[in-house]
């Protein structure tokens, strides 16, 4: 049933509201009752997987677990993958989807057919399901297998792009960050290793080296969730990473995140052992 329907859905859903794009199939005008959605007032999570990092497949589990947990209706939700500006690794928003509002309003029920209304309360709790089975499928084509492969590691300038393509959104005033990432920036603006290992970093001078090249983006005040942080393949030649390294590794991010108008909430190194909010 479930299949069926939303086979259905996804033929409708990409040949109406051209403009706004939604990878969920809209299950109001499934029931022919777009004229009856309430306006989309939830949350909005934002979500970056860093492919140049080999994240265990417990982890990715967990991550998903607590995508779906967190996504309820009326939620939107982006999906961003980055990594060096290789030729077939760079930014995409490889999804974007907003799972629609249930239909409260007493008075409008009232007033609707019985079979339309049934139609669309099944569709409204189907849609959790499709979204749990899509957002995981598109997680896992995301992440890189051999993600240390790549030398290179623009983290910086990702969240700023990504920053920049939001800003094309209309404003959402309760949105937050998944940031999937070693968090070990390696670019031509700053490398967090030294003799291909982590360098014990001093957060005020690397705050500084960044703020001079005005480095820093706009997260309006927003959340941040960071989960990988620290991750080395087994295969590196120094792959320790001590509590100091990690700790300074966070106040770094801390200091960056705080001078782009974000506030860092959780620093997984490297699971994410809290739900999101």
């Amino acid at each position: 049933m479930v299949r069926l329907l939303f086979i259905i859905l996804c033929v409708l859903s990409f040949n109406c509201f051209a403009n706004e794009r939604n990878d969920i199939p809209n299950c109001y005008q499934y029931s022919h009752l777009q004229q009856f959605q309430p306006h989309a007032q939830g949350r909005e999570l934002v979500i970056l997987i860093d492919q140049t990092v080999h994240v265990p497949t417990s982890i990715k589990q967990n991550i998903w677990e607590k995508v779906v947990r967190w996504a309820q209706p009326g939620d939107h939700i982006i999906l961003y993958q980055f990594s060096a500006l290789l030729k077939d690794k760079y930014l995409q928003r490889v999804y974007d989807g907003t799972l629609a509002p249930l239909l409260t309003d007493k008075s409008i029920r009232d007033n609707l057919g019985l079979d339309s209304l049934k139609q669309l309360d099944q569709c409204l709790i189907e849609q959790k399901q499709f979204f749990a089975k899509q957002i995981g499928q598109t997680m896992a084509k995301s992440y890189s297998i051999h993600g240390d492969n790549i030398a290179k590691s623009e983290i910086i300038n990702s969240l700023q792009q990504v920053n920049q393509d939001i800003k094309n959104h209309p404003q959402q005033l309760n949105r937050r960050y998944l940031v999937i990432s070693d968090m070990l920036e390696n670019s031509d603006f700053d490398s967090f290793y030294r003799n291909n290992a982590i360098r014990n970093l001093s957060p005020d001078m690397e705050m500084k080296q960044i703020s001079s090249l005005e480095l820093t983006t706009d997260f309006e005040g927003s959340p941040i969730y960071v989960v990988g942080a620290g991750l080395i393949a087994s295969q590196h030649g120094n792959n320790y990473r001590s509590g100091k390294i990690m700790q300074n590794l966070e106040k770094f991010w801390s200091k960056w995140m705080t001078n782009s108008n974000g506030k860092l909430v959780y620093f997984g190194a490297p699971d994410l052992n809290i739900d999101l909010q």
